[in-house]
């Protein structure tokens, strides 16, 4: 087998995950509810986009309990977040409606 041809056998199972999994979560970190953005030690890296995102996330004051559903705290998260531009865990678009995975 050609040295290309293994390559891209073994990136394959890279390229078909999905960073959202049924249940609404990245890594483990559920992706609703209280998120506080930090600096240092993040639970996710973010990269905001306008196209191709893996969440719609919409900000809202109360009941953040539904996927895609943020709101932005700086007490008692329930995840932390660190915006990047470069190798993010997850990419969102802020939507004013539908939030949830596209």
């Amino acid at each position: 087998m050609s040295p290309l041809v293994l390559m891209f056998v073994m990136l394959m199972p890279f390229a078909q995950e999905k960073p959202v999994d049924k249940d609404c979560r990245c890594m483990g970190f559920k992706l609703y509810g209280n998120v506080k953005i930090v600096t240092d030690f993040p639970d996710l890296k973010v990269k905001i986009v306008e196209n191709f995102p893996d969440l719609k996330v919409q900000v809202v004051e109360n009941f953040p309990d539904q996927c895609g559903k943020w709101k932005f705290v700086t007490d008692f998260p329930d995840i932390k977040i660190k915006f990047v531009t470069d190798f993010p865990d997850i990419k969102i678009k802020f939507v004013e409606n539908f939030p949830g995975k596209p």
